[in-house]
């Protein structure tokens, strides 16, 4: 269930080229655009796999037959690197519920951490297809413990997990947990560091879509 989107050449390609460019990166109004096609991207190609029924439409001159989506998704993304690829997926589910999921590493004095889950708030997801982006997949963690959250309010249709760049190990825990679940990756990295960071990944993507923080 794992699209690996970087196996192939389009534009998603040049994207991920410059949000993992050190200097290029620095502009953060470039890489915070960036990150919003890549989840634009990654939507459309979602589209594809949904549920599509006939419709007929109204034009000034007579009457077309379309297609459209039976039914618009929930779209989740995890605080605070998952809201920009989430303004991305809204451009192409335009009509799509939104949720929000806060699910951060809380890090501690022996240099581990722990995924701490502040808070939620998500429509039902009861026969909806639920996706839910964030940015950055290394461990997993984030993203288990998120899905394991949304799906108390309910049970999906379909589940999409949507990421800029994951991790074989995050990507491993993912589907150990959730094995029906699909998983869109714009590009996949070999390695974690000693401090669970995807290498070369791009860094922190919260930190450069919106500032540093102060927690660790």
């Amino acid at each position: 269930m794992i699209h690996d989107l970087g196996k192939s050449d389009s534009i998603i390609s040049q994207y991920v080229s410059e949000i993992r460019d050190n200097e290029v990166q620095q502009d953060r109004l470039r890489f915070r655009r960036n990150l919003e096609r890549i989840g634009a991207l990654l939507a459309h190609e979602v589209s594809k796999t949904l549920e599509w029924t006939d419709a007929r439409v109204t034009t000034p001159l007579g009457t077309a037959k379309v297609r459209k989506l039976k039914s618009q998704p929930v779209v989740c993304s995890v605080l605070r690197a998952g809201l920009v690829m989430h303004d991305g997926i809204l451009g192409i589910f335009d009509h799509a519920d939104s949720g929000f999921v806060s699910a951060y590493r809380k890090h501690d004095e022996s240099g581990g951490f722990h995924i701490h889950l502040g808070y939620i708030t998500c429509p039902s997801v009861e026969r909806r297809t639920l996706i839910l982006a964030d940015t950055m997949l290394a461990t997993g963690q984030s993203v288990v413990v998120a899905l394991a959250e949304l799906l108390n309010q309910g049970t999906p249709s379909a589940v999409h997990v949507l990421t800029t760049i994951a991790a074989t190990e995050g990507l491993s825990l993912v589907e150990r947990s959730f094995p029906t679940a699909h998983i869109w990756a714009a590009t996949i990295d070999e390695e974690l560091n000693e401090r669970a960071y995807i290498v070369p990944g791009l860094g922190d993507a919260g930190d450069l879509a919106y500032g540093a923080k102060l927690q660790a």
